[in-house]
């Protein structure tokens, strides 16, 4: 989640543990400790992209270091706060509280987060939430500018964690709805497949930006990754699907080269959900987990990658994984026609698409099914 979010989280938190002993001074001890599992960003301009994609969201958001800093940092906290009488299992019950939050709303996003590193296996991710989503995120700042008004006698008496508490409950019901909205939607998904006889191995629901209305789904079948998008409004109307062939081939190539284990890195972040296409310097690799640039011209729809895509290059100059340009002019457009799709309007979302950004041509038109 958004670094605001999680200060939010944090600081809440902290009110509900440390509020009556430490006042407002809870909520700044929270902000801080609820961004620190993020701290692993500040070696991103220091590693190659591969190394990142690796490193992100692991150590620092596991359950090993999650326990380590609990018990580590117990005692010297609670002496820190020894004249407010915070004993040590409330000073390690706010550091696991603080920090495990910061995970778990992690996990609800795509990304994926390495809870169980150094163990290998897939990072968890629930795919309920948006990386920004301003409707759990409101209760959390409301809970902290009321708490940074109020005076310390009405935060001995319970009145700031009191609020913090409800305005925590509002976020987790949102969050509840999260998973009720994934559940309908991906039931619309099943349906939608067996209405056209369409087989597919695994598939994928994840929200479009900032709210649970609007929903991007995956599947994968045949050699090919099926896009779509599903509003809890759409009623009976039938999916929209735009089909990227995956190009396995290339992918299987490019995963079988010794030297080329940034691609193996993307594929495993990716969790699969990658499409590959040979270029004249190597293979450009698309996560399609996250979202993509919508731009409409006469032609019809360009589709752009937005933030996950790379090239790979075995050239020996500098990071061989390279990051592609995201391309983005005015979002205004795009978001208004998101509106419109939240409403059921399909044709103006993804009527002729193209993908774009491939450094190997300028444009590839995609199949639909509608």
């Amino acid at each position: 989640m958004d670094l605001i979010t999680q200060a939010a989280l944090g600081a809440v938190v902290g009110e509900l543990v440390l509020g009556k002993k430490l006042g407002r001074s809870a909520i700044g001890w929270g902000a801080l400790f609820g961004v620190l599992p993020d701290s692993d960003a500040i070696l991103a301009p220091f590693l190659d992209t591969a190394w990142d994609l690796r490193i992100h969201r692991g150590l620092s958001h596991s359950l090993l270091l999650t326990l380590i800093l609990t018990f580590a940092l117990a005692k010297p906290l609670a002496k820190r706060w020894k004249k407010q009488k915070v004993t040590p299992q409330r000073a390690g019950c706010f550091v696991f509280l603080v920090w495990s939050t910061h995970v778990l709303i992690d996990c609800f996003t795509v990304y994926g987060t390495q809870v169980l590193w150094p163990f290998p296996g897939d990072s968890v991710s629930f795919d309920n939430l948006f990386i920004i989503d301003p409707l759990f995120t409101v209760p959390l700042l409301v809970a902290v500018i009321w708490g940074l008004f109020i005076k310390a006698p009405q935060w001995k008496k319970g009145l700031g964690v009191r609020m913090a508490a409800i305005c925590l409950g509002i976020s987790c019901v949102y969050v509840g709805l999260s998973f009720g909205a994934k559940s309908a939607v991906s039931s619309a998904v099943k349906q939608d497949l067996v209405r056209r006889g369409v087989t597919y191995e695994r598939k994928m629901e994840a929200p479009a930006p900032f709210g649970i209305l609007l929903w991007r789904c995956l599947i994968e079948r045949d050699g090919e990754i099926w896009m779509s998008y599903r509003s809890l409004l759409d009623g009976d109307e039938p999916l929209v699907w735009t089909i990227f062939p995956r190009h396995e081939e290339v992918l299987d190539q490019w995963c079988e080269n010794p030297d080329a284990w940034q691609v193996r890195e993307v594929r495993r972040f990716s969790k699969d959900w990658c499409i590959a296409r040979q270029t004249r310097k190597g293979v450009w690799l698309v996560d399609l987990r996250f979202g993509e640039y919508r731009e409409w011209d006469k032609r019809g729809l360009e589709l752009r990658p937005l933030g996950f895509a790379w090239e790979f290059q075995i050239d020996g100059r500098g990071d061989p994984l390279k990051k592609a340009d995201r391309e983005m002019k005015e979002m205004k457009p795009m978001l208004g026609r998101m509106w419109g799709r939240i409403w059921g309007f399909q044709d103006e979302w993804s009527d002729r698409p193209r993908l774009i950004g491939n450094p190997a041509v300028p444009q590839e038109y995609l199949g639909t099914v509608r």
